[in-house]
């Protein structure tokens, strides 16, 4: 496939030409894995659901706790949602007021502090209280659901107290590493630190050749400085900035959206209340449940590494439809069949049911894993990316809440019709994204606006901004 299919035409003109892959390339190796430090962030939530899972299937866990169920249950797992609904009025302005790596630094050790008072329980409270303080902080998978298979056969407390551990894992990680992940380019432009950002990006994207000579990097300020400005001069910065064009609202209703819809299409159910779940159609050995959800995190890596290969080949609005259509067919199939192991027993339909939480988690990771984030930042303008991303994760986070009292107690209460929402809200959602989300591919940041306000998105500027404009412009030139 070529460059200009990829990112487009203008950008492809002034990448750098080479026959080899990124990852032979020094610079670009060194960008990606640092570019792991922070993306890690992500893993708190996805080490949540898979701990919360391993958790309820331990008898030593629920005997401690008074064996919590229905409100309790859902108090208790809503927790993290809660304290990261609350974290999202302070997230915007701290993130563009001190930059994006103080923010981080921040939220990490509020994380680590958070996991030892849940790892040290005493009371369910205190137990809950800790969620809640480590959701506000972070706003780990795979390691959580073998981590509890693995201590199931522990008498005693550690059986559950070692897996809340872990939970500081990445995040501790993450501070062994952080000094050498570089601020964000465009929020250093932002601030009048063009020079550091030339730098940055001389550095990682065309290190052989002296800062800012790169008819690449020079591409990219030029992409940077003209839109920040114009943004600057055009808009306010405010939360209102959110709803102030027809361009920003389709771009803020699209980004809360995508959080809404990544929770209401039925994966908290299974995310949060696997155990339930399996209980339905019959699978209530621990070693079972734990083996299963260990299996599911292995799978879901495995997804979510090939989604990453798919993004830029077949577009986001063709993942997010083809995986709409994919989880759609699976819960139908997971509804039928729960039905009849319901009703008749049925050994074979039980597998069924197994083999189609599969099917559905694979169609969530080609989408929503590699695009929960990435998609909303890419239709949102620096002067609101930072307050977009937080309305999407009030759409995250505020349906996680509502959504972890609301299932245990429908689980409980008619089981597998439960599942029929679910089923009839993925139509919707299909519908949603068939008219409303565009395809970014080919597209670089600054011209993806084209998309939503036309080609003269900030509309002229007047004869004292272009005068300051360009001499914003022939600062840059001579940095």
């Amino acid at each position: 496939m070529k460059d200009s299919q990829i990112v487009g035409e203008a950008l492809a003109q002034v990448l750098p030409k080479t026959n080899k892959y990124w990852f032979q390339q020094p610079h670009l190796l060194k960008l990606n894995l640092l570019l792991l430090i922070p993306l890690l962030s992500s893993s708190v939530a996805g080490y949540d659901g898979s701990l919360m899972n391993g958790l309820q299937s331990l008898e030593q866990w629920q005997t401690y706790f008074g064996n919590p169920r229905g409100a309790t249950l859902g108090l208790v797992n809503a927790a993290q949602s809660i304290g990261s609904v609350l974290a999202l009025p302070f997230v915007g302005v701290l993130t563009d007021k001190y930059g994006r790596k103080p923010s981080l630094i921040a939220g990490l050790v509020t994380v680590v502090v958070a996991t030892i008072v849940q790892a040290t329980s005493v009371k369910l409270p205190q137990f809950i209280i800790s969620r809640a303080i480590v959701g506000f902080g972070g706003m780990c998978a795979i390691l959580a659901s073998w981590t509890t298979f693995g201590c199931q056969d522990y008498q005693n407390d550690w059986s559950w107290r070692a897996p809340s551990v872990l939970q500081a894992g990445f995040p501790i990680v993450q501070l062994l590493f952080i000094y050498w992940v570089p601020e964000s380019p465009r929020w250093l432009v932002s601030k009048d630190r063009t020079a550091e950002a030339t730098d940055i990006l001389s550095q990682y994207h065309a290190p052989e050749q002296g800062s800012g000579e790169s008819p690449l990097v020079r591409y990219q300020l030029d992409q940077i400085v003209q839109t920040i400005q114009q943004e600057k001069i055009a808009s306010s910065t405010g939360w209102s900035a959110l709803i102030s064009t027809s361009g920003n609202r389709k771009r803020t209703l699209i980004a809360f959206l995508v959080g809404f819809m990544a929770q209401w299409n039925g994966v908290a159910v299974v995310s949060y209340y696997l155990t339930l779940v399996l209980g339905t159609i019959g699978i209530t050995e621990t070693y079972t449940q734990t083996l299963i959800n260990g299996l599911l995190q292995v799978f879901n890596f495995g997804a979510a590494l090939a989604a990453a290969f798919l993004v830029d080949r077949l577009g986001r609005r063709t993942l997010f439809l083809w995986a709409g259509i994919g989880m759609l067919i699976s819960y139908i199939i997971l509804t039928a069949c729960s039905a009849v192991v319901n009703q008749s027993g049925s050994n074979s339909a039980g597998i069924v049911v197994i083999v189609t939480l599969f099917t559905f988690f694979f169609h969530y990771d080609i989408s929503f894993t590699p695009l929960l984030f990435g998609y909303p930042t890419e239709i949102l303008p620096f002067n609101i990316r930072a307050k977009g991303i937080a309305v999407e994760l009030f759409g995250i986070y505020g349906s996680l809440t509502l959504l972890a009292f609301v299932n245990p107690i429908g689980l409980e209460n008619i089981g597998w019709k439960y599942y029929l929402l679910f089923s009839v809200l993925l139509v919707v959602f299909f519908v949603i994204t068939y008219f409303l989300f565009p395809e970014t591919k080919g597209y670089t940041l600054e011209e993806i606006s084209v998309l939503f306000d036309g080609p003269q998105p900030l509309g002229h500027l007047d004869k004292a901004a272009a005068m300051d404009a360009a001499h914003n412009s022939q600062h840059y030139e001579a940095v």
